[in-house]
């Protein structure tokens, strides 16, 4: 049976001081009441290794918030694989659809990243999802299927990496994505996988969603059979409803 996982994404918000009291009222809040899920927080990329130091010890997991997919070099304003490990990072997610929208990433961008990190030690959280003008414009499962593709175009392995299902359009329109829709396009992107991989490595593959998860519809949605966690966002910056949604998923 896959394990549930569910990650903080704290996005560009908090200082260090603050990133680090979030992680403090976090596994405070947690407590040891979340054996049945793995949790991982990711702050900014100034807050790593204040974060790190906070959650030292425990079980949840230090996540960096994307990656450049070279060593070294000339690229002002990133970081590197080997420098985000070596604040004590186990995970990176590649491919937000923040990053998607407002910073050029694209399937190719994030394959070199995926393999990159892949490569190199890092465990991957790949982010798919279509917005609301593709959705409205029926082209969902194309384009899904195609990310997945081509995101994981030469990769071998796949035993290190999480899928994380995005829909731009239900998050911050006022539009909700139903249970049942999460479902389907999980049950999609694992369609692919099997086509990609065989059914045993698609079986154990887990697939978050990412789409407004808020403790009042984290235990509806992580039910599904497909739908192994979240990838949460304002709902991970208050620890009370960040703990709730672990919960939930624990239970499940």
């Amino acid at each position: 049976m896959r394990k549930k996982i569910v990650v903080g994404n704290w996005k560009m918000n908090n200082t260090i001081a603050e990133s680090v009291q979030l992680a403090q009222d976090v596994l405070a809040q947690l407590g040891e009441g979340f054996s049945g899920c793995e949790v991982g927080l990711s702050p900014t990329f100034l807050a790593l290794q204040a974060v790190g130091t906070v959650i030292e010890g425990s079980s949840v997991q230090l996540v960096a918030q994307n990656c450049h997919y070279e060593n070294d070099g000339a690229f002002t304003g990133e970081i590197s694989v080997r420098m985000i490990k070596a604040t004590g990072c186990s995970y990176v997610i590649i491919g937000h659809s923040e990053r998607r929208q407002y910073f050029g990433e694209t399937n190719s961008t994030v394959n070199l990243k995926v393999k990159k990190a892949l490569n190199d030690g890092l465990k991957v959280i790949m982010c798919v999802g279509e917005t609301l003008e593709e959705r409205e414009a029926g082209v969902t499962g194309a384009l899904v299927s195609s990310q997945v593709r081509e995101g994981l175009d030469g990769i071998d392995d796949i035993s290190s990496l999480v899928i994380a299902y995005e829909p731009v359009w239900a998050i911050g329109t006022g539009k909700t994505a139903s249970a049942a829709q999460a479902e389907e396009v999980h049950d999609l992107i694992r369609t692919v996988v099997v086509k990609l991989y065989g059914e045993a490595v698609a079986s154990e593959l887990r697939i978050q969603y990412g789409g407004s998860v808020k403790p009042s519809n984290a235990a509806e949605l992580f039910a599904m059979p497909n739908i192994d966690g979240g990838l949460i966002g304002g709902a991970s910056l208050n620890a009370a409803d960040f703990a709730a949604i672990v919960k939930a998923a624990s239970e499940c």
